[in-house]
């Protein structure tokens, strides 16, 4: 934390400023993010506790993993296509498909 200081000084230091720390044993840890996640293997997490407000540190490297985001199409979804583009079943799922699901995007594209 702070260079060249003693670390049973800096602790008590902490303590007389009401900070408490925690080292917790992790295995991993996720971030869950839109279209990816951010893995951290074996990362170093504290847990600090300052005045009652706990914040978490970790330090490690991420692995990025893209996930597959695609909304789920409802058979109700391709009928208000359907029904406001005027076009067949097909047409609308695929129009669908290209906007990730947004139907009114889907209608746009189509008419």
């Amino acid at each position: 934390m702070i260079p060249n200081m003693n670390p049973k000084a800096l602790a008590s230091a902490m303590k007389r400023m009401g900070i408490q720390q925690v080292d917790l044993d992790v295995e991993e840890v996720i971030f869950r993010m839109r279209d990816a996640d951010l893995v951290f293997k074996r990362p170093a997490v504290s847990k600090i506790n300052m005045m009652g407000q706990e914040t978490y540190q970790l330090i490690g490297s991420a692995e990025r993993r893209v996930r597959d985001v695609t909304p789920e199409i409802t058979e109700e979804d391709i009928k208000t296509v359907m029904a406001q583009a005027h076009v067949d079943q097909n047409t609308a799922s695929a129009a669908l498909k290209k906007t990730k699901g947004d139907i009114a995007a889907a209608i746009l594209s189509l008419t």
